[in-house]
């Protein structure tokens, strides 16, 4: 399930590369980039040109070696950009309408700003050290343009680790401190680096391992530079603040004058008494059926991305994934008091006794948070509601189904791309780049060495597990980025290592909740984050840019990443009063909520006490099964029949919504699908020329007013207290909170 960017539930077992990356893509074509099979044998190749027919389409087998790259400009934007989603992207991570700013903001403010610094800057030259510089190297270009988006890039998801560091302090009352965390933090995300320089001959130097989501930023960044006359009334950048201005204004009625328009629930306006239509209804304890939302940011929340930020076809398989789960399994099964959940919320993440109270891990747990197994004995197992049962069981499922579906419908051209990437010539792309000085391997060797003997020391100094176990979580990422990196260049999809790492370190430890979240990150982080740099090498291998210069770019917008979003954490936590409970709303942390459960789950009860034979969850592992046969069908069916519509089912798809469930507010799927529609469907259909033009500017406006809006109301009605009335109340469906065999 996906790390997006922001968001994240704990078993994400597929990361889907166009929530990765949100950016402004014009994806009209994206089908053809993402779900093209080429027909090796038929395809042409053209002299001086990539072999890959796709790739001829987007990228320019052309390269002007003069542009300046790393430049002041490059680097004045880029740490702006990349420090400002850093911040916002993890002030939204706390609150309950999560959003999060993706690159497509950078590529359409970076774009009039570059220009409007090469017009103002002085072009005086400069000689320091005898090195010879400017402020003003000449006009704005495409190089600088996608540089200054791979430095935010690196802020456009929060750090993982944060998710260790808040659970720590804020649920098992134990602070890393400042200085532990962020060596924590920079650790798992800047090892990654070693392993993706490492992997550039078999990832990023073959034409074969194509990366399709690249092309579609490729077409973008091209589109700003080469396409001079688009036609229409407005210039994407006053569209840009035109909805800017427009989204900034609007946040103030549902952010502070009138919430209840993020939450209007039909069945509980309807039914208020009726605790059915209540659980049916509600957004945050049900299944939100019939929750419509005047929220922006529950339409485009974290959780789901902008609703124009993926394709209708793909946007329709989410939701019949998130219907079939949360209004047709859920309701069966909760309402048949499937585990005794009936005494239970029908959704949420948090976890109970058998008797339907809330589970308290203080009364389990030894002075240095470890599991007292006879205190455990006493006080009663671990028991969870049936959604979140059902979503580990389907964790188990999505991850065997992204595996066969990718064999089944790729298998052959992987092979095949495989051994073309061992005999195929350079193509003129690999040829291009041979002008410019490449990343030495020792860079990244030393990159290793260091960042893995400060994880050994942060581990085994601050007590997060016993440095043996960084050595094992280091080595599965070694292991398994080369294959999956060769998975997802080709197919677009990543299969994750989190259940896996969780599986492991659940079973040699249990009963230690944080060497467990500690594993996970080493284990699963440092791949997804390895895989993440090896895209963005792609595209700069796409776009020509130098190697150094890349390298630079990802490294120094990972530590000011890594800085920022922890003083946003640490700045919140230490400030915010009753931060991560109801109380302290809108901050209440569901996402680190989640996160803390998991750690419950699988570190201090331990997957076997929760899956193994004995227990009332074991059922959902044989859910793989499910997975393992679910894609066979279509794939028949498809061979057949290859041009009917069930070729545009894509089964991993189907698990999306399940890996953000909980924490996701159960309405966000309804509205972002109903966004996709007006969007994606009939704008795009109707009037595609203006799709073409604006969908993305509107969408970056919308989204940029809403996360600066929201920042500035928390600051200005932080001691204010804004008049009680309806409209100010979100909770309109209060018999949701309880089970409906447990109402108050």
């Amino acid at each position: 399930m996906a790390d997006t960017q922001g968001a994240r539930h704990i078993d994400d077992f597929v990361e889907s590369p166009q929530q990765q990356y949100s950016g402004g893509t014009q994806y009209h074509d994206v089908e053809k980039y993402v779900d093209q099979k080429p027909d090796f044998a038929n395809e042409a190749e053209e002299e001086e040109d990539s072999p890959f027919e796709m790739v001829r389409a987007a990228v320019s087998n052309k390269d002007n070696s003069d542009l300046p790259c790393l430049t002041f400009r490059s680097w004045v934007l880029g740490i702006i950009f990349c420090a400002g989603l850093a911040f916002v992207n993890q002030f939204y991570w706390f609150r309950e309408n999560s959003i999060s700013l993706g690159g497509y903001v950078v590529q359409l403010l970076s774009f009039p700003l570059g220009y409007l610094m090469a017009l103002v800057l002085p072009k005086t030259r400069f000689r320091t050290f005898g090195w010879e510089w400017t402020l003003n190297p000449g006009p704005f270009n495409i190089k600088e343009h996608v540089i200054i988006s791979i430095f935010a890039g690196t802020s456009v998801s929060t750090a993982y680790g944060i998710d260790v560091v808040t659970i720590k302090k804020m649920w098992y009352k134990s602070e890393l401190g400042f200085g532990p965390s962020i060596l924590f933090i920079l650790t798992s995300q800047v090892m990654g680096y070693s392993f993706a320089g490492l992997s550039r001959k078999f990832l990023v130097y073959p034409a074969a391992m194509i990366w399709p989501v690249n092309l579609v930023s490729v077409t973008l960044f091209r589109t700003f530079h080469e396409v001079q006359t688009l036609g229409g009334r407005f210039t994407r950048t006053q569209v840009f603040w035109m909805c800017f201005v427009g989204s900034f204004l609007w946040y103030f009625i549902p952010g502070v004058i009138f919430p209840a328009l993020g939450f209007l629930s039909i069945l509980c306006f309807i039914a208020p008494n009726n605790v059915i239509a209540n659980q049916l209804g509600d957004a945050f304890h049900g299944v939100g059926m019939l929750n419509f939302s005047f929220d922006w940011s529950y339409i485009s929340s974290a959780y789901t991305q902008s609703p124009i930020a993926i394709p209708w076809i793909y946007a329709c398989n989410v939701f019949a994934g998130f219907v079939m789960i949360m209004w047709i399994a859920t309701p069966i099964g909760y309402y048949k008091n499937s585990w005794n959940t009936g005494i239970m919320p029908m959704y949420t993440a948090s976890l109970y006794r058998t008797n339907g109270s809330r589970f308290d891990i203080h009364e389990v747990m030894t002075p240095d948070s470890m599991l007292d197994k006879e205190k455990y004995d006493s006080y009663g197992p671990l028991r969870m509601t049936f959604t979140f049962a059902l979503t580990y069981g389907l964790g188990f499922a999505g991850l065997i189904n992204l595996i066969v579906y990718v064999a089944l419908y790729y298998g052959k051209d992987i092979v095949q791309r495989v051994r073309q990437a061992r005999t195929m010539d350079e193509d003129i792309h690999l040829k291009l780049m041979r002008k410019y000085k490449e990343v030495p391997h020792w860079w990244y060797m030393i990159t290793f060495v260091i960042t893995f003997v400060l994880a050994i020391v942060t581990c085994q100094v601050y007590h997060l597990m016993p440095w043996y176990w960084v050595i094992v979580g280091t080595a599965l990422p070694f292991i398994f980025t080369i294959p999956i990196g060769i998975i997802q260049a080709l197919s677009n999809q990543q299969p994750g290592l989190n259940i896996i790492t969780e599986f492991i370190i659940g079973y040699a430890r249990p009963g230690d909740p944080i060497a467990n979240v500690t594993f996970k990150v080493y284990g699963y982080i440092t791949m997804a984050q390895a895989l993440s740099l090896v895209g963005d090498q792609k595209l700069g291998h796409y776009m020509k840019i130098p190697p150094r210069h890349l390298f630079i770019a990802q490294l120094v917008g990972t530590i000011i990443c890594g800085f920022v979003q922890l003083g946003v954490a640490f700045w919140l936590m230490n400030t915010v009063e009753n931060m991560c409970t109801p109380e302290g709303a809108p901050f209440t942390c569901i996402q680190a909520n989640t996160f803390f459960s998991a750690s419950v789950i699988w570190g201090l009860v331990g997957p076997e006490r929760m899956f193994g034979s004995s227990s009332p969850y074991h059922p959902t592992l044989y859910l793989f099964i499910f997975g393992l046969l679910l894609p066979l069908p279509f794939w028949l069916y498809t061979r057949k029949f290859p041009n009917s519509w069930v070729k545009h089912i894509h089964t991993p798809l189907l698990f999306i919504a399940s890996g953000y469930m909980p924490p996701a507010p159960s309405h966000v799927y309804t509205n972002w699908f109903i966004g996709c529609f007006f969007f994606n469907y009939l704008w795009h259909k109707y009037r595609n020329t203006q799709w073409s033009r604006y969908a993305f500017a509107l969408s970056a406006g919308l989204d940029s007013g809403l996360a600066i809006s929201g920042i500035i109301i928390y600051f200005i009605f932080m001691n204010v207290k804004i008049p009680d009335w309806w409209g100010s109340n979100t909770q309109h469906c209060p018999l949701a909170a309880y089970g409906y065999l447990s109402q108050p």
